[in-house]
C-alpha cells in the first residue's frame, strides 16, 4: 500500500473536513490529494502557530479539522499548544512528517527529529509511531476519536522509513 494513500484514506474515514498545512517534501503526494478532494476544506498557512489558530476556529465551527507538518514546525508551535489548545481543549490531529530520523540526508534535520518525542511528552501531547501505511491507515481514524474525546491535540509521527 502507497503510505501518502494510506495516510489520505486514513485521513477520509476519520471524517477529517479541514485540513491545515506547511510544506514538506515527504507530504508532497498527500498535501495534492488533499487539494483535490472537493470534501477537504484545505488552508495552506506560512507558519505552524498560525495553522493551529485556524484549525481551532474551524473546530468551532463545527468541523474536523488536522494538521499536516514538518516536525522542525513543533517548536514554532509550543506556545499555541500549551496555551490555546490546553486551556481550550480543542482537538487536532497533527499528521508530522518526523524528518531527522533513520535515513535522514540532511544533518541539520537530525537535533529535533531526536527532541520530538521528547518535546511531545513535555507538551503532554499523545502520539503513535506507525511504521507502515496500514498501521498508519488504522491509527488515524482512531487518533481522532481519541483526540476529540480527549479534547487535545494528537500526534501521529511519520518516519523518513515510513516514507
Amino acid at each position: 500500500m502507497d503510505s501518502s494513500q494510506a495516510v489520505f484514506d486514513g485521513i477520509k474515514k476519520a471524517g477529517i473536513d479541514f485540513v491545515v498545512s506547511m510544506p514538506c517534501v515527504n507530504l508532497g503526494k498527500l498535501l495534492e490529494m488533499i487539494e483535490c478532494d472537493p470534501e477537504i476544506i484545505h488552508v495552506p498557512v506560512t507558519r505552524e502557530e498560525e495553522g493551529f489558530g485556524i484549525a481551532a476556529g474551524a473546530y468551532m465551527g463545527g468541523k474536523k479539522p488536522a494538521m499536516l507538518m514538518q516536525n522542525s514546525g513543533l517548536g514554532n508551535s509550543v506556545n499555541v499548544l500549551a496555551s490555546l489548545y490546553s486551556i481550550y481543549k480543542f482537538p487536532i490531529l497533527m499528521i508530522i512528517s518526523h524528518r531527522g530520523t533513520k535515513g535522514e540526508p540532511i544533518c541539520a534535520q537530525i537535533p529535533m527529529g531526536e527532541a520530538t518525542p521528547g518535546l511531545m511528552d513535555t507538551l503532554k501531547i499523545a502520539y503513535v509511531h506507525p511504521k507502515t501505511p496500514e498501521e498508519a491507515l488504522k491509527l488515524i481514524p482512531e487518533s481522532w476519536i481519541l483526540a476529540e474525546l480527549g479534547g487535545a491535540p494528537l500526534g501521529i509521527l511519520l518516519d523518513i522509513s515510513f516514507w
